[in-house]
């Protein structure tokens, strides 16, 4: 299985879209010390994540919401399923949904 998945910094007030096969330790490697985007603030949590079977499925979807290149859609995207509510909670983070497809 893999994932699409946003991640939400609330001290940097950013999100981050990746894919991985593994949203446990994607966001354990985001929260350690390094150089690059999410590195030094160590508070990224799971918003949002959507499994498919095969990697490239997930990587098409994070191009996707990469290429909306909007903030607002983005949220729209967390206020849509937040409001459909989900029957697949995330138990990585305590997060509000993971909807699989």
């Amino acid at each position: 299985m893999f994932f699409a998945c946003i991640l939400y910094s609330s001290s940097k007030d950013k999100y981050y879209v990746g894919s991985t096969a593994d949203i446990g330790e994607r966001i354990r490697k985001h929260n350690t010390n390094h150089s690059g985007f999410t590195g030094k603030t160590g508070d990224w949590v799971l918003k949002w994540s959507e499994s498919f079977i095969t990697k490239e499925g997930a990587g098409k979807r994070e191009r996707q919401i990469k290429g909306w290149k909007s903030r607002k859609m983005i949220e729209n995207l967390l206020l849509e399923v937040s409001l459909a509510g989900s029957e697949h909670p995330d138990f990585t983070s305590g997060g509000p949904l993971v909807r699989t497809q």
